[in-house]
């Protein structure tokens, strides 16, 4: 069963943790010195923050976070179909985790993710220019992020 993602840049992390923690009533699953998860069932969602360093206040980005390989090519193929341009990121390192990703942008500028989970890291890694897929997006009604729709990044930390 796939999972909701939502990822926001806080400007205070041990505030966001506290007021998070109070709201989902449970403490995070992952807590590094930027960083927070919590992985929710009810409902099911993958909620993370990260401090300033790492992320724009704000939404950064929403997701679909696959449970298997099939579910990952299904989402994939759901993204591809939306004929968009995509980011196809590949195996790479982010939010303390392992994953396999890539990314797509909706009409407005909202950056999607589609991911699996493989891993631990040891490191935060990085992530694609977020801001400047969606920069690119919204400057036009019809135009997506500046990449090619068959881009693949073969950096896996940026």
């Amino acid at each position: 069963m796939k999972r909701f993602h939502v990822h926001v840049g806080v400007s205070d992390l041990d505030q966001s943790i506290a007021f998070y923690s109070s709201l989902f009533g449970e403490d995070p699953s992952v807590t590094k010195p930027d960083y927070a998860k919590w992985m929710l069932d009810d409902p099911r969602v993958n909620f993370a923050i990260s401090s300033e360093n790492h992320a724009a206040k704000g939404i950064e980005h929403i997701g679909i976070q696959a449970d298997n390989d099939r579910e990952l090519a299904e989402v994939y193929g759901r993204m591809k179909a939306a004929d968009r341009p995509m980011l196809e990121e590949g195996a790479t390192t982010c939010c303390y985790a392992t994953s396999e990703k890539s990314w797509i942008t909706d009409p407005d500028g909202v950056v999607w993710e589609a991911f699996l989970t493989n891993g631990e890291a040891t490191v935060y890694g990085d992530s694609p220019a977020l801001g400047a897929m969606s920069a690119s997006a919204a400057a036009s009604n019809c135009c997506a992020p500046a990449m090619a729709s068959t881009a693949t990044s073969t950096d896996n930390c940026g």
